[in-house]
């Protein structure tokens, strides 16, 4: 049975978990910055905000992971220490200016709007529904009447889950540098708490982009 609970609910430290789970799910990414797990661990285990991280558990392991975070709270606060430590000066200050501004940036939504990302699943648990089970805990539980996530072109066995979930496609976007990135557009996609939107329109312009770290 999968269980799914809040990061910040545990009365012990699960952050090392946790970051096994994410640079599983996007180490094709981080690989980037280090090759190297254990620095990769290192490096983003005190960066994850737990008010607005959910954990997936299997027979008490944690396998799964999703952040829904809002205009007030980002889902990780990117630190430039942490990040040099882990990488060395000159990697750690690529990744600092990488990834500030998709994290550290005040997301531009209203207050019932929540921004999931960070979705991720170890590699051993992949297939089971840990994913789903971790869209409908949030979906269903967190107060916000409108979701929205973006996705990439070439992952289409996430874009086919969100679609089934009752995500529906807003927009489209032409990435710059597709052949070095691997992928050709970013999806966005959203879902309302009874099925109509009434998001405003211009605010689809208006959007974060988390670079390395798309669903």
């Amino acid at each position: 049975m999968i269980q799914i609970k809040r990061m910040a609910d545990y009365d012990h430290d699960i952050r090392d978990d946790v970051a096994d789970v994410f640079v599983d799910g996007y180490y094709r990414n981080l690989s980037f910055f280090t090759k190297d797990r254990t620095k990769l661990k290192a490096a983003f285990c005190n960066l994850f905000c737990p008010d607005v991280f959910y954990v997936a558990e299997v027979d008490g392991e944690i396998v799964g992971i999703l952040a829904c975070s809002n205009n007030r709270q980002p889902a990780m606060a990117i630190d430039k220490p942490s990040l040099k430590e882990a990488f060395g000066f000159l990697m750690g200050s690529m990744a600092y200016l990488t990834l500030d501004k998709e994290f550290n940036a005040v997301l531009p939504y209203e207050d019932d709007t929540g921004y999931i990302e960070c979705v991720a699943t170890s590699e051993r648990a992949r297939g089971k529904g840990v994913s789903t089970a971790l869209f409908k805990h949030v979906m269903q539980e967190l107060p916000y009447r409108h979701y929205i996530l973006e996705v990439v072109d070439t992952n289409v066995v996430a874009l086919q889950m969100y679609k089934n979930l009752g995500f529906d496609i807003y927009e489209r976007k032409q990435e710059k540098l597709s052949r070095i990135k691997g992928f050709k557009e970013r999806i966005y996609m959203k879902w309302s708490k009874g099925g109509v939107s009434d998001l405003p329109v211009d605010l689809f312009s208006c959007k974060r982009l988390h670079g390395l770290f798309y669903s």
